[in-house]
């Protein structure tokens, strides 16, 4: 690579780092709030949720967490089937999705 591409990719992340250091004070951004709403509303037994926007707040891709009893006796495709049909709205603005299923421990 020449010299000037380094130097390039350097600055990218650089400024990629400032941003999720800066992302890791923040309150929850607009995307995030939203998806949590939706997630709330589908999911009204949910005992956890946590939305995270993984590409740098842009709302491109997130992390989900969710423990609910709804859940219950379902495989984890199934549970992760219901999370994507909950959000298929939203899911149709973003690049990707990261799903982490539970069901609480009594």
């Amino acid at each position: 690579r020449s010299c000037v591409s380094r130097v390039c990719a350097a600055a990218s992340c650089q400024v990629l780092l400032l941003r999720r250091a800066r992302r890791a004070f923040a309150s929850q951004t607009d995307g995030e709030a939203r998806v949590v709403q939706v997630l709330r509303e589908k999911f009204p037994r949910a005992s956890a949720i946590k939305v995270v926007d993984i590409s740098g707040g842009c709302g491109a891709m997130y992390e989900i967490h969710i423990e609910s009893e709804e859940f219950k006796e379902k495989r984890t495709v199934q549970q992760h089937q219901m999370v994507n049909q909950a959000l298929s709205e939203e899911i149709k603005a973003m690049h990707g999705l990261r799903i982490f299923t539970s069901i609480p421990k009594h």
